[in-house]
């Protein structure tokens, strides 16, 4: 199961879900022919495309999950594992699993379906499986400099091409949906089929249409992060958003008092932080809203999470982006922290006050700018926010 934000599922009931769909998995397959030697190797001979359809529509189904559940914030694709990509290795390898797939009829998962219902020719493409896993895990030393050489690192496609996720999501479908229609003329003249491979019937037509909704379809769901940052760049949007905001004398009385219920979430470079860190405050970044578990301290119940930062526009920006994301008690400081450091911090009392209540903020100034210096400089900077959970290695 993915790293799902938030703990929609927990790691433990995550097992019991991997079981049964591998359970329901394994029927599929088998139901669909794919125990049958015969129709796997169809796709090299030309008369049987349906492993190629299966891959492609299972390909484009979860490559539609991911960018929906991204889109609505419930996946944390930081956690989501992607293969290193060598070059070399794949190249060899590929042909290497390629030739067993038509020589044996089967792939690693087919084999294992096969030999679940009693298949012996997929009981042998088990056993030559490990015996290859073997030799290759004895001799690795001998090819491990060029199993490592070119080494690409987890790449994505679409960053590959320089091109947009929605694009590659649309080209990838568009791609599917010819091939769907070629490998048919394909199957109809190996076969003798005469029927056309693709007739204007409701039926087919509306496959088509379907499959083009698919494709356009990636257009309307954006990567949520990119999304969210392209609306904060619009000003007047961000200016007129209702957000909380705190004033500078409260957050000062608050810090002073060593209020817990106040979390300050400091967005500055983290070199700033380092040299003046707020007490009871953590270094944040925007990626922190999208990962699954810095998010949780946003969480907590009964908790003022107050957003800072150079500046207040930059503030609101991203106190925006958090409360488009769920998050609530979010409060933003008034005038950003270069007014805290101003009239705070650095308070000198230049004016004779005009009334009561401002002889009372000047007073309390005056003490706030002797106190929180002497509490920054014995404060020890929390760092930044980590994510503990690691991703998780594996996959077909």
């Amino acid at each position: 199961m993915g790293p799902l934000v938030p703990d929609i599922i927990s790691t433990d009931f995550n097992f019991i879900i991997a079981l049964v769909i591998g359970a329901l998995f394994g029927a599929i397959l088998e139901q669909a022919g794919f125990s049958t030697s015969k129709k796997l190797v169809g796709l090299f001979y030309g008369y049987d495309f349906t492993v190629l359809r299966v891959f492609f529509t299972a390909g484009i189904v979860a490559m539609f999950g991911t960018i929906m559940l991204d889109h609505w914030g419930y996946l944390d694709l930081n956690l989501i594992y992607i293969n290193p990509t060598y070059i070399g290795a794949a190249i060899v390898g590929g042909l290497i699993m390629g030739l067993g797939f038509v020589i044996g009829g089967f792939c690693p998962g087919t084999s294992v379906c096969a030999a679940a219902i009693g298949k012996i020719d997929a009981m042998y493409f088990i056993f030559g499986s490990v015996l290859g896993i073997l030799f290759f895990a004895e001799g690795y030393p001998l090819w491990e400099g060029f199993y490592k050489d070119y080494n690409f690192g987890g790449i994505r496609v679409f960053d590959t091409l320089g091109m947009s996720q929605s694009l590659f999501a649309f080209l990838l479908t568009s791609v599917a949906l010819l091939a769907f229609w070629g490998t048919s003329i394909i199957e109809n003249k190996v076969n003798k089929v005469s029927k056309p491979a693709i007739r204007f019937t409701p039926y087919y037509l509306g496959l088509a249409g379907v499959g083009l909704f698919i494709a356009v379809s990636a257009f309307m769901f954006p990567p949520k992060k990119s999304g969210l940052l392209e609306s904060v760049e619009n000003i007047e949007y961000v200016n007129g958003y209702n957000l909380e905001t705190m004033n500078l004398d409260e957050f000062a009385y608050r810090i002073i008092q060593k209020d817990k219920k106040m979390q300050i979430f400091d967005f500055r470079p983290y070199d700033e932080y380092k040299k003046m860190s707020l007490p009871n405050s953590i270094s944040f970044s925007v990626d922190n809203f999208f990962e699954k578990e810095p998010n949780r301290l946003l969480t907590l119940r009964k908790r003022t999470n107050v957003i800072v930062a150079n500046n207040e526009l930059t503030e609101r920006k991203i106190a925006v982006i958090a409360k488009e994301l769920g998050y609530d008690n979010i409060e933003i400081l008034r005038g950003g922290l270069e007014s805290f450091i101003s009239e705070i911090i650095n308070f000198k009392n230049t004016t004779e006050p005009k009334n009561i209540n401002e002889e009372t903020t000047f007073k309390f100034r005056e003490k706030a700018s002797v106190v929180i210096p002497e509490m920054i400089k014995n404060n020890k900077p929390a760092g930044k926010v980590e994510k503990k959970l690691k991703r998780v290695v594996g996959g077909c």
